[in-house]
């Protein structure tokens, strides 16, 4: 593996069209969750101009008021312009009931542990170079657009909701030490300049990245195909799940079959992908490794995963061995879909907030972003002993 290289990692606001599709499906799920923590949900979006399409597949004792949960999402997002107004859009709604030869498969008999929600591979990852254990690249681009959303948010910038980043960080001894280069595009108001747009988006790269890294060197692009007026679902289709990589480790470590939003905690798709960053992510809090990377398996309808594959890259410290560690995350955690979610409290209405700037990475508060905290450490090396 090189030590000497160049890495890139993006993301997008919570205005992008793919993030608007992926917020819309999480606040279904949420409104779910509310009411019914036992609730089968997984809700796909489509947005485009003035129109919402939602479909899928649900089980549950309650029905939400689809409608206002769309347009009251769309409406905190900011869009409220001719060709993508929450007040005005159709909405097209083709939800059904979760297929009951899934159900028969996933659910919890009298001899029968509930099993997994599908099959899949997900992985889970950590490092330590940034303080929530993230890679630099991915870490930083958040904190670009998501700085940008809050000034938005606040009325101190005449931005729209539209916008994306782009780092390139110089990696030297495979530790960052330097930015490359910097892009950031993002809608903004028609009385705006491209020099008013540069000036704010330079306020926030000295907001936010490490002021040590910027130099003389380093290459900014603001804008760089010039005016950016018209954004949003209006001018581009958004997708729920099309942006998985800014989702996770900004293709810093690999990523599973499927995306996260709109699914509720029994599809391991998301819940084990939450469960692998937990245990990497006390590894390496535990001083245990630099990086570590976790892939989980499981077979629809099976309670225990497949496998469990875990690779620190030649920095495991204290003379421990991967095969080691593997084993005593074994021992410390339910891998199960029924003691993950026990263990990080998914069957809540936690997921909006995970639809923009990462699903990790983020700060575990209250509810939130259980998967996050690192309380696992004491238990991972009791069980190394």
């Amino acid at each position: 593996m090189p030590t000497n290289y160049l890495f890139t990692s993006e993301s997008v606001s919570e205005g992008h069209p793919d993030k608007v599709a992926d917020r819309i499906s999480d606040t279904i799920l949420d409104a779910f969750l509310a009411k019914d923590p036992e609730a089968r949900v997984a809700v796909e979006t489509l947005v485009t101009q003035n129109l919402v399409v939602i479909a899928g597949e649900v089980r549950s004792h309650f029905t939400p008021d689809y409608d206002a949960l769309i347009r009251g999402a769309i409406k905190d997002i900011g869009y409220s312009t001719e060709d993508f107004h929450h007040a005005k859009l159709e909405i097209i709604n083709h939800v059904h009931g979760q297929s009951s030869e899934i159900a028969q498969g996933v659910d919890e008999a009298d001899e029968k542990e509930e099993g997994a929600g599908d099959q899949g591979l997900m992985f889970g990852y950590a490092v330590n170079e940034t303080p929530d254990l993230m890679p630099a690249p991915i870490h930083y681009a958040h904190r670009l657009v998501e700085d940008l959303a809050e000034r938005r948010h606040k009325g101190e910038v005449s931005l729209g909701p539209d916008s994306k980043s782009q780092l390139t960080i110089r990696y030297e001894d495979g530790k960052p030490v330097a930015i490359d280069t910097i892009v950031v595009s993002h809608q903004h108001e028609e009385h705006l300049s491209q020099e008013d747009v540069r000036k704010i988006a330079m306020e926030t790269i000295e907001n936010v990245l490490p002021a040590e890294w910027i130099s003389d060197a380093t290459k900014i692009h603001v804008n760089p195909t010039g005016s950016f007026i018209f954004g949003g679902p209006a001018a581009d289709t958004g997708l729920t799940g099309r942006k998985i990589i800014v989702d996770t480790y900004g293709g810093m470590s690999r990523h599973g079959g499927g995306a996260f939003s709109g699914k509720d905690p029994t599809k391991v798709d998301r819940s084990a992908a939450y469960a692998a960053r937990y245990l990497a992510k006390n590894i390496v809090a535990a001083g245990l490794a630099h990086c570590c990377e976790i892939q989980l398996c499981y077979a629809i309808g099976v309670a225990e995963p497949l496998a469990i594959y875990l690779d620190t890259f030649d920095t495991a410290k204290d003379g421990y061995t991967d095969d080691q560690i593997a084993e005593a995350v074994k021992k410390s955690m339910s891998l199960t879909p029924k003691g993950i979610r026990k263990q990080l409290q998914l069957n809540k209405p936690i997921y909006a907030k995970t639809s923009a700037y990462g699903h990790f990475g983020r700060t575990a508060t209250g509810d939130h972003f259980s998967w996050e905290r690192t309380d696992l450490v004491d238990k991972i090396l009791a069980n190394l002993s």
